[in-house]
């Protein structure tokens, strides 16, 4: 019996390395050679600020997002960012383990970014006992004052379910539950892309979860994670007037689903598959919300979480050495996790390059100590260049980055790393 095991297991990683082979050398079997530091605008010393919080609640933040304020003409005229923050992490996690303590609650901070202030945001008229566990999370702009619609994917004690708020800019700190929506459809949720205030996408990660009784668990959500199984999938989610969805697949045969965003004129969507470093690039219909898939990009790491910033260049935060994660996930002693962010820019059917060169054979991201080009080959329509790397010395688990275009600066945060960095040109 255990032969037959060990036989499974031996094809399943042989698929996986068919499939993924380059990241499964440099992000599995090799610790990359990544600086301690390195930020694409400056020395990371002088442009790059750590914000933490005294009671270290700012701690272990998985998402984050934008919150714009728009004046009456729809122009940008303040804009803060809100991070979903759970200090309880190692002790609380249902996509890599443990499933221990769910207690106590996790946070949602907001920060200004003109000054990088920080205040706690309440939720207020939450359900007492209802446990509070963010994964991805997505705001609405507030139009000329009006309150905005939060979605926020909770792993709470039960099941996940995704938490309905609304936040006024008159009162921000304050996100005043509406619901709480559940389905038999999210076995897995991860991440969110609103398409309306009561609609969006949701990523499912896992088919097989950390919720499954032993054995089962964690044996087979670890099978599906390192064989690249692809058995999670993309949804589109309409809630309803009376609360109940209509829930709708918009993609399926994804090797952990992951993060997902829409492009500023809504014509794309892009999706992470985390277990094969890979995003996916979908042609999407406004109208109806159905995707045609278009492309796919290769990362250096495994990706995590994705945005889209103003000017329609997608931000891609990852891991690139999932034992290393795993480690600090484990609490093992001085264990830590290296980060990497890197931006992917479309190309126009006028670059030179796209024409006459195959993308194999082309050098790119050559600014960053550690190139993306030494780990995958370029992409025929994307222009990948590196952001931030660091070996986890200056920061380290990185899952999420956002870039404010209007001023370039860049909001990180990590897994299982302790506050927010902010770097600025």
């Amino acid at each position: 019996m255990l032969s037959r095991v060990f036989t499974v297991l031996a094809v399943l990683l042989a698929t996986f390395i068919y499939r993924s082979g380059r990241l499964a050398k440099h992000g599995i079997f090799t610790l990359p050679a990544l600086p301690p530091s390195y930020y694409v605008n400056g020395d990371v010393q002088t442009h790059c600020t750590l914000i933490r919080e005294p009671a270290h609640t700012l701690n272990y933040c998985e998402d984050m997002t934008f919150w714009d304020h728009l004046d009456a003409d729809g122009t940008v005229a303040a804009r803060f960012v809100i991070a979903g923050c759970d200090p309880n992490r190692k002790a609380w996690n249902t996509v890599m383990g443990p499933l221990r303590n769910p207690e106590p609650r996790a946070y949602l901070w907001l920060v200004d970014t003109v000054d990088n202030s920080l205040q706690r945001i309440e939720l207020e008229g939450y359900p007492e006992g209802h446990s509070f566990h963010p994964l991805g999370l997505e705001i609405t702009p507030s139009q000329d004052g009006a309150p905005s619609i939060l979605y926020a994917i909770n792993h709470a004690r039960e099941e996940t379910t995704i938490e309905h708020f609304t936040i006024s800019p008159d009162t921000p700190t304050q996100a005043l539950w509406q619901r709480t929506i559940s389905s038999p459809w999210f076995v897995s949720p991860n991440a969110l892309a609103i398409t309306n205030e009561t609609s969006f996408y949701v990523s499912n990660d896992h088919l097989m979860t950390r919720r499954l009784p032993f054995p089962l668990a964690p044996a087979l959500p670890l099978i599906e994670t390192i064989a690249g199984l692809p058995l999670s999938w993309l949804a589109h989610v309409t809630v309803n007037p009376d609360g109940t969805i209509t829930h709708e697949l918009a993609a399926l045969g994804v090797a952990f689903a992951n993060g997902v965003a829409i492009s500023p004129d809504g014509t794309t969507l892009a999706l992470s598959s985390t277990s094969l470093g890979h995003v996916y690039f979908y042609d999407r219909n406004t109208t109806t919300n159905a995707l045609k898939y278009r492309e796919t990009v290769y990362l250096p790491f495994f990706n995590d979480n994705i945005m889209f910033d103003e000017e329609g260049a997608l931000i891609v935060t990852g891991h690139p050495h999932f034992p290393s994660l795993a480690g600090v996930a484990a609490n093992k002693t001085d264990a830590r996790a290296p980060s990497w962010a890197v931006s992917l820019t479309p190309l126009s059917n006028e670059t030179y390059f796209t024409k006459s060169a195959h993308a194999v054979d082309r050098k790119y991201d050559l600014r960053a100590p550690l190139s993306a080009s030494e780990v995958v080959p370029a992409s025929e329509g994307w222009e990948v260049e590196t952001l931030f790397q660091s070996d986890g010395s200056a920061f380290g688990t990185s899952c999420t980055t956002l870039r404010d275009s209007r001023s370039g600066s860049l909001y990180m945060v990590g897994l299982y790393e302790e506050g927010l960095m902010v770097c600025r040109p």
